[in-house]
């Protein structure tokens, strides 16, 4: 795919004066917005192919480089060389900055997949303007590497002149990363891109845009290539991609942008978000309807369970899980693919099918959050393969049932790979270590706190358990929920639109907020009715909707002694 844009040709790197330098050191914030957790380091990678680099790249590496010495947020490395994603040196970074860099930066395979595992291990990603062409054959934009565009957020370049001037919007004034900004907005002159591919509200969380009412956007037709027919211009967003951090601007063209004192700051913010260090909401923009925004108060997140949709494919439970309006799914380790992949979805997939899984998921707006996977060998090799596959989609949680002889190994490599595995209960036959709370609790005891519980409600309902009574015992040893509501307590009891049942669905949730414990993902699993169940699972999605506005509404009760 040819991406149109209107970039300028020649341009050449300029070199800072004295007077630059000045301007940047003292516009550059001297604190932190957070502390770090760790000694943090950003890597700021400048090359270009096929294009003489941005006026301003060398003005951005200064100013980061003074904004992370002054702050003692993080230390910076600028590089070049592409030998720098090579994995040994791509572990000692954070996070990755591109710093407008235009072209096929590289091509080869592995360094790519560095990149992208590095990304939705958990590893921070910045760009800043030209970088939406980065991994394009230049001149011409020729689309090389589709993903690197997923993960960064939109594809293309098209603008008016280097310096239009423009009413900047920002869209959340109360955001962490955009408190520094005027409510009201501000005026700004600089080259701003208009994303034409890619970019979508339903995958990103969109923080600074054109306010079309206040800018002058010429005449239709005026510039070809660059109106959208939604008036949708995004400047800066942020947003996760499996567990990394990302966040881009189109606001870095000239070299006066680095001397602004509030874009430095919104630089640093950014920042210490990628690294890791400063929390925030990264929902779509397209999501944010008054009950998500209870979610983030709360820090609940709702997502489809595959088990639901078991029998179809992954694909289709994707498509359903995008119809129902919700941004979160877990995988399940042996439902297939897709029609074309005829595959169950697990470790034995290659990477190129796994890249086909991961742009699918984007395609729908969504992220894995959870997997399950019946067995964790007690096999290094094995068990390792696991884990690998769980970096590569970005996975945050295994829901599994390992023997208790492998929990050792499991609780090792949940540490090292930073994925937590929580062990999940079916009845008191087929999961007599893990099928009450005292059982997973007495399993984790001495283990990584990454080591918990994927509380399963409707084996807990069945086996007479209070399921709040099981949540107030598992405390923050609850890693992630399968929500159910069934129709009795009964052994033969099957699921029921939630709080229609006997599971005390609105208590669990009042007791989840009580507790201040956030799982992962509340997993909607509604077994039942398994070619039909759309109009119930919906109905579940309201109940919890409605829930979390009441409860978001009101303090938590006290304590239990």
């Amino acid at each position: 795919m040819i991406l149109l844009l209107a970039l300028a040709c020649t341009p050449a790197v300029m070199a800072q004066t004295e007077q630059e330098r000045e301007l940047i050191e003292a516009a550059a914030p001297a604190r932190a917005f957070a502390a770090p957790l760790r000694p943090r380091n950003l890597l700021i990678f400048t090359l270009n192919k096929g294009y003489g680099g941005h006026p301003s790249i060398q003005h951005a590496n200064a100013a980061f480089t003074a904004m992370g010495r002054k702050t003692g947020a993080f230390k910076t490395e600028v590089s070049s060389d592409p030998s720098v994603f090579e994995i040994e040196s791509l572990r000692r970074f954070d996070a990755v900055l591109f710093n407008n860099t235009v072209g096929n930066c590289f091509t080869n395979g592995h360094l790519r997949r560095n990149l992208q595992e590095f990304v939705t291990g958990g590893g921070g990603l910045m760009g800043l303007h030209g970088t939406t062409v980065a991994f394009t054959q230049w001149p011409g934009a020729v689309e090389d590497w589709p993903e690197f565009g997923y993960m960064i957020g939109a594809r293309g370049a098209s603008h008016k002149e280097s310096t239009e001037r423009v009413w900047v919007k920002v869209e959340e004034p109360g955001h962490s990363l955009a408190r520094m900004f005027p409510p009201a907005g501000f005026e700004f002159r600089d080259e701003f891109f208009r994303y034409p591919d890619t970019f979508s509200r339903e995958r990103v969380r969109v923080l600074l845009s054109m306010d079309t009412e206040k800018t002058d956007l010429g005449p239709p037709g005026s510039f070809p290539h660059v109106r959208r027919a939604d008036n949708d211009y995004a400047l800066a967003w942020i947003r996760n991609y499996g567990r990394g951090r990302v966040f881009h601007s189109t606001i870095a063209h000239n070299p006066y942008v680095f001397w602004n004192t509030n874009i430095l700051a919104f630089y640093l913010a950014a920042a210490q978000f990628a690294v890791g260090d400063l929390p925030a909401p990264t929902t779509p923009s397209s999501r944010l309807s008054p009950a998500v925004a209870a979610w983030e108060q709360l820090g609940w997140k709702l997502g489809i369970e595959a088990y639901t949709f078991h029998k179809f494919t992954l694909f289709e439970t994707f498509e359903k899980t995008r119809s129902l309006g919700l941004p979160y799914v877990g995988g399940l380790s042996f439902q297939r693919v897709s029609r074309d992949i005829g595959k169950n979805f697990d470790p034995q997939l290659s990477n190129a099918e796994l890249e086909q899984v991961r742009l699918e998921m984007e395609k729908n707006g969504l992220r894995m959050l959870t997997y399950y996977i019946h067995d964790i060998p007690n096999n290094e090799p094995e068990a390792r393969r696991i884990f690998e596959f769980g970096r590569k989609m970005g996975i945050e949680t295994f829901m599994s049932e390992p023997a208790p002889q492998a929990l050792d190994l499991v609780s090792k490599l949940a540490d090292e790979y930073g994925i937590n595995v929580a062990l999940h209960n079916h009845d008191r036959k087929a999961s007599p270590a893990y099928w009450n709370p005292e059982g997973i609790l007495e399993s984790c005891k001495g283990r990584s706190l990454r080591l918990g519980a994927a509380a399963d409600i409707g084996y807990w309902i069945r086996a007479g358990l209070d399921p709040v009574d099981g949540i107030r015992k598992l405390k923050h040893r609850l890693i992630t929920l399968q929500m159910h509501d069934l129709t009795s307590t009964a052994a033969d009891a099957h699921d029921v639109p939630w709080g229609a049942g006997a599971g005390r669905s609105r208590e669990i949730f009042a007791e989840l907020q009580r507790l201040n414990v956030k799982p992962t993902m509340i997993g909607l699993e509604y077994s039942h009715n398994w070619m039909e169940s759309m109009p119930e699972i919906r109905k579940c999605i309201e109940f919890f909707n409605n829930t979390a506005l009441n409860l978001a509404e009101r303090k938590p009760e006290a304590t239990h002694p």
